[in-house]
């Protein structure tokens, strides 16, 4: 079991039968697992004993998790895959289930895994845990958000032009960059509709006008597929507002034909807007 997808079956598979004290040993000694939308702030273990103590911890007993839907991209990278990935999730506790969505860029070496940054629907396993209340709670104790150093612009690819337009304001250009019929959804935005056509990515992008939040792009980090049409890209928005710092951290998941957005999936931290914006019961009632 070498090849970086068979290491991620192996995980997934893992987590759905509930065998978390094996998990750890699909990491290597001195790997590194960050999660950047945690709450309330971003987490990064180091070394396969801490990743071992988060799997059999908590984790272990609060949520059953059942994987569907599983979409892995190979990348040209051949260490790095993405994975797109649903889980059926269960509280213990409750009895509540409810369907989660999920990615996770993982870079395996010699058939171990070494790098892993995991994005997971947080807000939605905290509802069905009865858990809105710690959320709030965790978010209003939060320390300031960290800023990173601002990515020089680039336009090499569709989603450069994207995230960077965004952070220049040039809300009137972006919907050019989507075909005429596209079809772009927001995984970790409970109640969001998927925009279909460029009139709606133009509606899109004109509420994002008047909101003209002036962001600067951080961290951003492009994945090309070993399909030519698929792109990935990890990118955080950054700021302030109210006099604080803000930082919105994101990946997403494109397909690209002929030069133009004809589907993606932009999963963004909604949760830690609304944690910094004292907003999360009003977005965990549209759950």
């Amino acid at each position: 079991m070498t090849k970086p997808r068979d290491v991620f079956d192996a995980l997934s598979d893992g987590i759905s039968e509930g065998r978390f004290g094996e998990l750890s040993a699909l990491y290597a000694e001195d790997t590194v697992v960050e999660h950047p939308q945690a709450v309330p702030r971003p987490t990064r273990l180091t070394g396969r004993a801490a990743v071992h103590e988060r799997f059999t911890g908590v984790l272990a007993g609060a949520v059953r998790l059942k994987r569907k839907n599983v979409v892995v991209h190979e990348t040209t990278d051949p260490e790095v895959i993405v994975a797109e990935y649903d889980y059926d999730a269960e509280s213990a506790e409750t009895g509540r289930t409810i369907t989660t969505a999920n990615i996770q860029v993982l870079r395996v070496r010699d058939g171990l895994i070494v790098h892993s940054r995991d994005y997971h629907d947080y807000l939605r396993l905290a509802v069905i845990r009865d858990g809105v209340d710690q959320l709030v709670k965790a978010y209003e104790q939060a320390p300031p958000r960290e800023l990173s150093p601002v990515t020089p612009e680039s336009a090499d690819t569709v989603l450069e032009k994207l995230v960077h337009g965004v952070a220049g304001g040039r809300w009137d250009e972006l919907p050019d960059l989507y075909a005429e019929e596209t079809h772009v959804t927001h995984p970790f935005l409970p109640g969001s509709t998927a925009s279909r056509t460029r009139d709606d990515i133009r509606e899109h992008f004109q509420a994002g006008k008047a909101m003209n939040p002036g962001f600067t792009v951080a961290d951003l980090v492009v994945y090309q597929g070993t399909d030519p049409e698929v792109l990935l890209g990890e990118f955080a928005y950054q700021g302030e507002y109210g006099g604080k710092p803000v930082r919105i951290a994101n990946i997403f998941s494109m397909r690209v034909c002929d030069g133009l957005v004809v589907e993606s999936r932009d999963y963004g931290d909604h949760l830690g807007i609304a944690g910094d914006l004292g907003t999360i019961p009003e977005l965990a009632a549209k759950v």
